[in-house]
């Protein structure tokens, strides 16, 4: 286990609340949670579900808010940013690799990857340029002119990669990534995301159910234990300070 105080902090959640209404009904997903995570590590979230996993990695990624709490990347405040200012963030910072790859089927491999940097400033050649790359570093070149439905599983989620490295982000939010892989293609999956931790400074955070995929991962965190274990603490110190 790698000692947070040794590195940056990339990711902070301080006194996360994050609760919804269904129906007439109150539903608290996160309850005063708290999380670190360092610059760089590989950090695997498991647990049941119904823990609020996905809820994290939205919260991370700006694409839900806290009820209340603070949530801090790289020093930066991110709950507190407009809506504009929060689409603009994201998009210099944050991967995204989902179970289902979410590829448009009517665009080709290269279209596909190219696809987050038209929120950017750069023109289409620079844009060319900086997708065939990215398929370069998955192993993907060849397959660029390729539509979704000419690739295999292994072969379409190795381009959601590529998407979301294309913009150079500090930070790569994975939900099941190889929920839909057989475990040739998952262990092939999870190796590049390593190497993209390992050698290219990746900050990585994974939900996953897979004993196997977590053993990729340079921390884990079983998210029942960690909640258990943070009230406990909260309560001692309550204890102690009454």
């Amino acid at each position: 286990m790698q000692n947070n105080n040794q590195k940056k902090v990339a990711i902070e959640l301080i006194n996360i609340n994050k609760s919804y209404q269904k129906g007439s009904n109150k539903v608290v997903v996160h309850d005063n949670f708290n999380l670190s995570i360092a610059k760089g590590e590989f950090v695997a979230l498991m647990g049941p579900s119904g823990l609020g996993k996905s809820t994290l990695l939205n919260l991370i990624g700006g694409l839900d808010l806290p009820t209340s709490g603070s949530v801090i990347i790289d020093n930066q405040r991110i709950d507190t940013l407009s809506e504009g200012k929060l689409s603009t963030w994201r998009a210099e910072n944050i991967g995204f690799v989902f179970q289902s790859h979410h590829l448009l089927p009517v665009l080709t491999a290269q279209g596909n990857v190219e696809l987050p940097l038209l929120l950017t400033a750069l023109n289409s050649k620079q844009r060319k340029q900086h997708a065939s790359l990215a398929l370069r570093l998955v192993g993907m070149e060849e397959r660029a002119k390729h539509l979704p439905k000419e690739l295999s599983g292994g072969q379409e989620q190795r381009v959601a990669i590529a998407r979301a490295i294309v913009s150079d982000p500090k930070i790569i939010l994975c939900d099941e990534p190889t929920g839909n892989l057989d475990r040739k293609t998952a262990d092939e999956i999870l190796t590049l995301l390593t190497t993209l931790n390992k050698y290219f400074g990746k900050t990585i955070v994974m939900v996953t159910h897979d004993l196997r995929a977590s053993e990729y991962a340079s921390r884990v965190i079983n998210l029942e234990k960690y909640i258990h274990d943070s009230k406990q603490n909260q309560l001692s110190a309550v204890e102690v300070n009454s």
